[in-house]
């Protein structure tokens, strides 16, 4: 088990960027394959993407690929995600969470992540 905690979110104009920090506490964090999901009001929580633990396979929701960018220094136990070009549509809180195993593509729903951040509001003007 890893507990889990985001920072870096914040208001920002259309165009923009921001990083997302998760930093994780336990062991596990260096072999568990970790995700980043948002939530916007009033909509279910969605997958934004994800890395593995071994070789840094990383897999994107085909709305922020080219845009945002997941990555990992398990030296550090933290996960990051660069968001460039944001755009209104990305508002929402943004969750980092993490499942043991093994990296997949179509392991990607939120019921199959097992430990969970609270979240970081991430808030796009126009």
């Amino acid at each position: 088990q890893v507990q889990l905690v985001e920072s870096g979110g914040g208001l920002v104009q259309a165009g923009g960027s921001l990083r997302l920090s998760c930093a994780a506490s336990g062991r596990a964090f260096t072999s568990y394959v970790m995700g980043w999901f948002r939530q916007a009001p009033g909509k279910e929580r969605e997958f934004v993407a994800s890395i593995g633990w071994r070789y840094g396979n990383t897999y994107y929701v085909d709305s922020v690929k080219d845009r945002f960018t997941i990555s990992r220094d398990n030296a550090k136990n933290t996960l990051y995600l660069q968001m460039n070009s944001l755009k209104p549509e990305d508002t929402a809180v943004y969750y980092c969470a993490g499942r043991p195993g093994v990296f997949s593509t179509s392991r990607v729903s939120a019921s199959e992540f097992k430990d969970w951040g609270q979240g970081t509001q991430v808030t796009v003007s126009s």
